[in-house]
């Protein structure tokens, strides 16, 4: 052995170090990307607003407007998830899941006309809506569970005191 681990950086520092990198560009990308769908609902909707045409807000432009909104707080819950991996070095179940919840609800809301017609397509769908539910009830649950097993003392009361009245 020839070089001491003092003077060379441990693999995993390094890997842990090129993953925060990562995980940092990720985020500017999602900035950049949030940015671009916010820019891009408010001229939709500002150009819908000027032309005053109130029967566009009904039907298919009310869902395109509603998919609009619901990719921009996708990309913020997406943005939400990384910057929760930064700070903590550890990814949310729950805020995957929420986060994949939203992504299908928007495909239920932006279905296009004659989807009706596709029964595999809306069995998909509700597969993951029940799996991602089920999911995101078992991990609520677990996480609920796990805090009842530790509950916090009342550090002003002794061990003690209430024994001590029997």
């Amino acid at each position: 052995m020839s070089r001491s681990r003092k003077t060379q950086p441990s693999f995993l520092t390094v890997v842990d170090s090129a993953e925060r990198e990562v995980a940092r560009l990720l985020t500017l990308i999602t900035g950049v990307v949030i940015f671009a769908a916010l820019v891009q609902l408010v001229m939709s909707l500002g150009s819908k607003l000027l032309t005053g045409s109130e029967a566009t807000w009904l039907g298919d432009d009310l869902i395109k407007v509603l998919g609009d909104l619901l990719t921009v707080l996708i990309a913020l819950e997406v943005l939400q998830n990384i910057t929760s991996y930064l700070r903590r070095h550890v990814v949310q179940i729950e805020l995957v899941l929420v986060t994949a919840l939203t992504a299908v609800a928007r495909k239920v809301i932006v279905l296009p006309s004659g989807a009706e017609n596709k029964p595999q397509l809306l069995v998909g769908l509700g597969i993951a809506v029940v799996s991602l539910s089920a999911a995101y009830w078992l991990v609520k649950r677990a996480n609920a569970g796990s805090a009842r097993a530790f509950p916090a003392r009342d550090r002003s009361v002794p061990p003690d005191a209430d024994d001590a009245g029997e």
